[in-house]
């Protein structure tokens, strides 16, 4: 059997509203509660974001590789939704994209403050 990562803990202040972020940003599967963790799924593997309310929140990092035309989708939204970006992760503000590896990458941060990557191209 393979090894795959199955679902990771991200710590958030308000799981529902993170919950509809991860939905409308990378349309990702809001779905029923599990016990005190709110689920988002990505569709396309078996993984689950579980949201956890924390009174403080400790900011992670989390790269999602995409296809090309899913990055001009949720960059399209990252836009429309006035959020701030950048072509790096010390630079998350600068408004630019960057194009390491051949590829497109964006970073900008969730309503809890953890950088989210977008990534087009491995970095090995």
């Amino acid at each position: 059997m393979a090894i795959e990562l199955n679902h990771t803990i991200v710590p958030v202040r308000d799981k529902e509203a993170s919950a509809r972020f991860y939905e409308q940003i990378f349309g990702f599967e809001h779905q029923e509660p599990l016990g005190h963790f709110q689920p988002v799924r990505i569709p396309s593997q078996s993984l689950t974001l579980d949201l956890d309310d924390r009174k403080t929140v400790e900011q992670h990092h989390y790269a999602f590789k995409v296809s090309e035309p899913e990055f001009d989708e949720i960059f399209g939204r990252i836009k429309e939704g006035g959020l701030e970006y950048g072509s790096g992760p010390r630079s998350s503000t600068d408004m630019q994209t960057n194009t390491w590896n051949g590829g497109r990458g964006v970073y900008f941060r969730d309503p809890d403050g953890h950088l989210l990557e977008l990534l087009t191209q491995d970095y090995a």
